[in-house]
């Protein structure tokens, strides 16, 4: 070292571990998220709903192994008082999406759901799995037959095995909102609204219209809802 010179040091970069404000940004885009206190868990259902088979990572899912348990904490917890469920998804995986519905369907905490975007194929169950429905005026939903990719033996087990498999979807939907089981049907049979498929399309309204969504409205609606719900549940628990 020459004489005069001080041997310095760069400081540290601040890792993005460190630093929570870089890691909101690379994140979500943004500096900082409020925080959100209060006794209503918002759980979001978004992209393709993955089931036993792992989706490419290019792939937006929701993880079925990831929302059951989200879903016994959230009854189990003391403080959460309401659910509210955000959908915009594509659909997926039949099994995963209707196991998911039929836990939401069977907690004793309020529930209310909102089609934000998109409640496709196996979103639909989900989307009438809570006490109360809504749907977006833009959203759309999509209701077809099952279909299955991959290998498929041309037996009439296999052909067995798919009607069961759509009653059980058939059922649940006409359990759990006002359509029923014929209109269900005649909408996931009917040929021409698709151009590679039978089905149908429901925009907003005409999802309302058929029984299959409760009303149409946005976030404030949903909330607005669902606080009266938990006031409804905590008024009859104090009877």
């Amino acid at each position: 070292m020459e004489k005069g010179k001080r041997n310095t040091v760069a400081p540290p970069v601040p890792s993005e571990a460190a630093n929570p404000q870089l890691q909101n940004i690379q994140n979500i885009g943004t500096i900082d998220i409020p925080d959100a206190v209060g006794d209503i868990h918002c759980l979001t259902i978004i992209g393709q709903i993955e089931g036993h088979i792992v989706l490419p990572p290019q792939n937006k899912t929701t993880k079925y192994e990831h929302i059951i348990p989200q879903l016994i904490a959230i009854q189990q917890d003391p403080k959460i008082k309401g659910l509210m469920v955000i959908l915009n998804t594509v659909g997926g995986d039949v099994e995963a999406g209707l196991a998911i519905a039929e836990m939401i369907s069977s907690m004793s905490k309020p529930t209310v759901s909102i089609v934000l975007g998109g409640g496709h194929s196996i979103g639909v169950p989900l989307a009438v799995s809570s006490n109360y429905s809504f749907i977006a005026p833009s959203a759309t939903m999509t209701i077809h037959p099952i279909r299955m990719n991959g290998l498929i033996i041309g037996v009439p087990q296999t052909f067995e095995y798919f009607n069961k498999m759509q009653d059980r979807i058939v059922d649940f939907v006409a359990r759990n909102s006002k359509i029923t089981k014929e209109k269900f049907l005649d909408l996931m049979l009917r040929t021409g609204e698709l151009a590679t498929d039978v089905g149908t399309i429901l925009v907003g309204k005409e999802a309302v219209d058929c029984g299959l969504i409760d009303e149409v409205g946005g976030v404030s609606q949903a909330l607005a809802k669902l606080r009266q719900l938990i006031e409804q549940t905590n008024a009859e628990r104090r009877l």
